[in-house]
């Protein structure tokens, strides 16, 4: 694959087809993380709005356990995004070629982490379950907030409960019937068709992801981690390859 084709993925410089294919491959590596951890742990990681829906009904019921282990799961996320917007604007403030790429270096990290916890699930799982579902959902936030900073929330990749919504409003737009002599004062209703075919293919890579990720886990376990740290890898190593170069050509100094 070209190296400026790669270095594309993640440059600080965007463009709407770099952003595109982007917001396509992580659809696809969160859709095999949340599929395979499901399959490890039982609960998928990026659902908030299922979290805290299951914090107030497990505070109602008094399982005080389930609403502690709802809260760390939604503080993990929360600290995730947070995670992602301090990596990115120090690397924006320094200048660097790897604001974006810096934090998918780490979510790489991150999966091979849950891959060598996953090893020890059956071991110690009062432990090892819970603090998976937190490094899960904490991925998953680092994740989200990295395309949507690039995207300017354009593009989620996390959770296809917007996509679904967003496809529904495009399709609703295309077959609204613009009267002739109805509301002639205002524009016609058409939908965008650009944005519905990448809608699409989000959801798509997003359930492809999900059908790798289930099959990945039933029949190889948590080694299957290590393809899709790989793939992250391949998309942020270029950049910080860059910086990499520009930080030793300014150690070396000005030739004679």
């Amino acid at each position: 694959m070209p190296i400026n084709y790669l270095r594309g993925f993640t440059q600080p410089v965007r463009t709407d087809a770099t952003n595109r294919r982007l917001g396509c491959s992580l659809a696809f590596v969160a859709g095999a993380a949340n599929a395979g951890g499901f399959l490890a742990v039982g609960q998928y990681t990026s659902h908030m709005s299922g979290i805290v829906a299951s914090l107030s009904d497990n505070l109602v019921l008094g399982q005080l356990v389930f609403v502690l282990a709802g809260l760390s799961a939604l503080l993990a996320f929360l600290f995730g995004a947070a995670t992602s917007a301090v990596l990115i604007h120090w690397g924006r403030r320094h200048h660097t070629h790897s604001e974006y790429a810096a934090p998918l270096m780490f979510e790489a990290l991150l999966l091979l982490s849950f891959g060598v916890m996953g090893a020890n699930l059956e071991d110690q799982r009062w432990f090892y379950v819970p603090a998976t579902v937190g490094l899960l959902c904490y991925v998953m936030g680092l994740q989200n907030a990295i395309i949507t900073k690039i995207s300017r929330a354009e593009i989620r990749t996390t959770h296809v409960t917007g996509l679904v919504t967003d496809i529904g409003i495009e399709l609703g737009k295309m077959g609204y019937w613009n009267r002739p002599g109805v509301a002639q004062d205002l524009p016609r209703v058409t939908g965008d068709r650009q944005k519905l075919r990448l809608l699409c293919a989000l959801l798509g890579m997003f359930f492809l992801g999900g059908l790798t990720g289930a099959l990945g886990f039933k029949y190889l376990g948590f080694v299957s981690t290590i393809p899709l740290a790989v793939v992250l890898v391949m998309l942020a190593i270029v950049p910080l390859l860059d910086d990499f170069s520009h930080g030793a050509r300014s150690l070396r100094g000005p030739r004679d």
